[in-house]
């Protein structure tokens, strides 16, 4: 997912994310390419309305609280393979 993100930042898309974990070699990526969330978890205020797509990764959850708001807020939601 981590690259996902790292070559859509590269084409001038605005990037978030959010996880649970990070561990290497994605964390220092991420660093590297300036879009390393400040912290780890899950937050509702990542959810806003303007989003668009929301890419669920694989800890994404049935009752992840992203998700739901996501879900709340009638985002577009993908699969990383989708």
């Amino acid at each position: 997912m981590h690259q996902l993100a790292i070559a859509l930042s590269n084409k001038g898309y605005h990037i978030t994310g959010s996880d649970d974990e990070i561990f290497e070699p994605a964390a220092g990526n991420l660093k590297k390419a300036g879009i390393l969330p400040e912290k780890t978890g899950w937050y509702l205020e990542n959810i806003t309305e303007d989003i668009d797509p929301v890419i669920l990764g694989m800890h994404a959850k049935a009752d992840n609280p992203e998700l739901l708001k996501a879900i709340d807020l009638r985002l577009k939601l993908y699969s990383f393979p989708e």
